[in-house]
């Protein structure tokens, strides 16, 4: 047993920087958690993944193997976080802090037995927590019950604020900025990597222009070349663009916690007429899915009306997924609001404050006319009316056959 402290205090350690949001905006967040815990009758709420995490708190955890949380109960919010972290933590988060030291393994559950004494019913993310985790929160708190909070919180996340939607759309322009880099760095022979990274470094230096306080992490570009654009996500690899290639550029830049895309479909020089007209079909599905992000049009609908676009040209077996889905605090390693996707088993309406992509994507497997990944990405902001699409990157046959 060491004679070390389960718990240091790292809250004064430097000075806070400016926040990513208002106090207000801030004070909402948690305000509705504690409305939810009022309506489902809990006494506090153990928050444990990256998106919750950071949209309660304004703090991004760096996972790496331990363990996070953030405890809201009626009259406080507190982030639990590893030392290894220092005073960064604390420096982020809207609440207080308590950090725990890895001098023995129950170090975190001890700090989250301090933060729930007297809870009867404590609301836990059910999809995030797994088995040993719960088995270990089970032990240190018997007699708790744990009651699941994570839809009832994703359904709040779903519904962006005016200060949400100002900050993903001058996220969106980045996202635009690093497209045209993209452009400018494709060229026939250039490599995969060499084109991501200069997008990449371009998104990064911007955002320390619009955000000087900002923690600048996580921002990426995939760019996919030739049948490496058969996936969405496929990495970048060191394959060197050819003549006539079929191109991806994927432009994601990332501002705490915030995810933002840009994907569109290129071509090296020129493409072929199999290539262009499944290219104009997949714009066409991209124009007409755009016209349907309204107020009271159900996600599964969108879906459906879209396939029937596909099934008219012969196409819809070479579609890989949905059509779109929600934006906010995601990102490639963690969270999704899995509730707001353009799917078809997917019933949620939408309403006014929702931030939702459109991007259609099919791909015609090799050997076959037109081989190759084809997907072109707006993001729309559903308003009262309407949409608004925040997105200004061209797209489509006029614009992005790169020719040097």
């Amino acid at each position: 047993m060491s004679d070390r402290p389960k718990l240091v205090d790292y809250r004064n350690n430097g000075i806070k920087p400016q926040p990513t949001f208002s106090d207000a905006e801030m004070k909402r967040r948690q305000d509705a958690i504690r409305k939810l815990m009022a309506e489902h009758k809990m006494d506090a709420a153990l928050f444990t993944s990256y998106h919750n995490i950071c949209y309660l708190s304004d703090f991004l955890y760096c996972y790496f193997g331990r363990r996070y949380g953030l405890v809201i109960n009626h009259l406080k919010t507190t982030s639990v976080t590893a030392a290894i972290d220092g005073g960064q933590p604390a420096r982020r988060t809207f609440g207080d802090n308590v950090t725990y030291t890895d001098w023995e393994k129950t170090n975190y559950l001890h700090a989250v037995q301090n933060l729930t004494k007297g809870v009867k019913r404590l609301g836990i993310e059910f999809d995030h927590v797994n088995l040993d985790f719960r088995r270990d929160i089970e032990a240190a708190l018997p007699g708790v019950e744990l009651v699941d909070i994570a839809a009832p919180a994703m359904r709040l996340r779903m519904i962006k604020s005016v200060e949400e939607i100002e900050h993903i759309t001058k996220m969106t322009r980045i996202a635009d900025i690093g497209g045209a880099a993209c452009v400018e760095a494709i060229a026939v022979g250039v490599p995969e990597h060499e084109v991501a990274i200069h997008s990449t470094s371009t998104m990064i230096r911007e955002i320390a222009k619009v955000w000087p306080h900002a923690e600048l992490m996580d921002t990426w570009t995939w760019f996919q070349s030739g049948f490496n654009t058969d996936g969405a996500h496929n990495p970048v690899t060191s394959r060197k663009i050819e003549r006539g290639d079929i191109l991806s550029l994927n432009c994601f830049p990332m501002v705490a916690g915030y995810y933002v895309a840009l994907e569109r479909t290129l071509f090296a020089e020129e493409a072929s007429k199999e290539h262009t007209k499944l290219w104009e079909i997949n714009c066409l599905v991209h124009d007409e899915g755009k016209k349907l992000l309204v107020p009271g049009n159900k996600c599964s609908d969108v879906a459906k009306q879209l396939n029937d676009i596909y099934r008219q040209h012969q196409l819809l077996q070479y579609r890989t997924f949905g059509y779109g889905h929600s934006f906010g605090v995601l990102c490639h390693y963690y969270g999704r609001e899995g509730g707001l996707e353009l799917r078809e088993d997917c019933d949620t309406v939408l309403e006014p404050g929702m931030v939702v992509s459109m991007e259609p994507m099919i791909m015609v497997p090799e050997g076959r006319p037109g081989a190759g990944g084809y997907r072109e990405h707006d993001i729309l902001v559903i308003t009262e009316d309407g949409n608004r699409n925040i997105t200004g990157f061209p797209y489509g046959p006029e614009h992005l056959i790169v020719r040097k």
